[in-house]
C-alpha cells in the first residue's frame, strides 16, 4: 500500500486530482496554491455560504462505506443546502483529517468520488486544509450564488400554502439499514443503496423554483421529514398538517416490512434523503407539475394556523408529529 510521507506530498496529490477540475473554476480568480482563494462575484447575485461535517463513526463507517462514496457524499450534503435556497454552487473548501495509513489508496478513491461530485454539481475545489488524526474528519464549505432577492428562506411559509416534497422519502434510511445488515443484492436494494451512498442534491429543481417564484419557503430533508418540517414551521411561525396517505414513501419488500421496517415510519423519520421540502401558495399550486426532470413532486399537506405539526393517518385520525429524525446529540455514541 502506497503511503504519502508528508503533508506537502499529500497536498500535491490533492492538487493533482483538482487539476482536472479547472473547467469549473470560472468563478475563481485564484484557486488552490496560495494562502487563500480569490473569487469573482457575479454581478446581480448574492453569495450563499454553507458548511457541513462528515465524520467517521457518526455519518459513515470506514468498513462499510466505500471511500469514493464518502468523497461524493461529503460534497453532496453541503451542495444540498445551496439547492434548498434556490442557488447554484460555485466552489468549495475541503478540510480533511485522516490517519497516515489512509493517505494512499483510500485517499485516491476518496478524491475520485469527490472529483465526480465536483463535476456533477459544477462546484470547483478552491482550497482547504489537511491534518493527521486517528479518525476521518471531513468538513466542506460551499460557496454558492443566487439572484439578488430570489433566495428561498425557510421562514416565509404562509397559512394556506401547500406543502410539497420531491422524490421518495425514506429511501436513504432503508439503504443505511441494508448497509448495516450487509444485505442489498436485489435490484430494488441497489436503488436504495445508491440513494444512501450517492445522494443527488436537487439543485436544478431548487433553482427552477426560485426563478419561477413558486416556492414561499424551502429547506432540504437531511434529518427526516418530521424534524425538518418542524424547523420550517418554527422559522415561519406557522403550523402544518400532512396526510400519511399522500407521502411518497419508499417501497420496501415484504421481508423488510416483517423486520419492523414500515414505509410511513421511514418516510417521516428517516434522514439523509436530501430531497426538497417546500411550500407553494394555493393559487400557484396549479402551476406545479407532477414531476420535474423526472423527479416526482408531491403535495402532502398544507400550512395551518398555530404552531403544531400534525399528521393525519390512513384511518383519518390526527396526531401530533414528533420530530424523531436524526439528532447527533440524541444519537447513540
Amino acid at each position: 500500500m502506497r503511503i504519502r510521507q508528508s503533508e506537502d506530498t499529500l497536498l500535491q496529490g490533492i492538487r493533482g486530482a483538482a487539476a482536472s477540475w479547472k473547467h469549473l473554476a470560472g468563478f475563481l480568480k485564484l484557486g488552490m496554491g496560495d494562502d487563500a482563494a480569490l473569487v469573482n462575484p457575479t454581478r446581480g447575485y448574492e453569495t450563499i455560504l454553507t458548511c457541513d461535517w462528515f465524520l467517521e463513526g457518526t455519518h459513515f463507517l470506514r468498513d462499510k462505506h466505500p471511500a469514493d462514496a464518502v468523497g461524493w457524499k461529503c460534497l453532496a450534503r453541503a451542495v444540498s443546502d445551496v439547492a434548498a435556497m434556490g442557488g447554484v454552487p460555485r466552489c468549495f473548501l475541503l478540510s480533511l483529517a485522516l490517519p497516515k495509513s489512509l493517505t494512499g489508496r483510500w485517499l485516491d478513491d476518496f478524491l475520485g468520488g469527490l472529483r465526480r461530485a465536483s463535476r456533477r454539481f459544477g462546484c470547483a475545489l478552491a482550497g482547504g486544509d489537511t491534518t493527521r488524526q486517528s479518525k476521518i474528519l471531513i468538513n466542506v464549505t460551499v460557496v454558492g450564488e443566487v439572484l439578488k432577492g430570489e433566495a428561498i428562506l425557510r421562514s416565509s411559509a404562509r397559512v394556506g400554502d401547500i406543502i410539497y416534497v420531491s422524490g421518495r422519502l425514506g429511501e436513504a434510511e432503508a439503504g443505511l439499514r441494508l448497509v448495516r445488515s450487509a444485505a442489498g443484492k436485489a435490484p430494488r436494494s441497489a436503488r436504495l443503496l445508491k440513494k444512501h451512498f450517492y445522494p443527488e442534491p436537487r439543485q436544478s429543481l431548487g433553482n427552477w423554483l426560485a426563478q419561477k417564484q413558486l416556492a414561499t419557503a424551502m429547506l432540504d430533508i437531511s434529518d427526516g421529514l418530521s424534524s425538518d418540517l418542524a424547523r420550517l414551521c418554527g422559522a415561519s411561525r406557522v403550523g402544518a398538517e400532512i396526510e400519511a396517505a399522500k407521502l411518497p414513501a419508499v417501497r420496501i419488500s415484504e421481508s423488510e416490512r416483517k423486520r419492523s421496517c414500515d414505509e410511513i415510519e421511514l418516510a417521516l423519520y428517516g434522514g439523509d434523503d436530501y430531497e426538497l421540502l417546500f411550500t407553494v401558495p394555493s393559487k400557484k399550486a396549479k402551476k406545479m407539475p407532477g414531476a420535474y426532470e423526472g423527479v416526482p413532486l408531491t403535495a402532502i399537506g398544507k400550512i395551518t394556523h398555530g404552531r403544531e405539526t400534525v399528521v393525519v393517518d390512513q384511518a383519518g385520525d390526527k396526531r401530533k408529529l414528533k420530530g424523531k429524525g436524526w439528532d447527533p446529540f440524541h444519537a447513540e455514541a
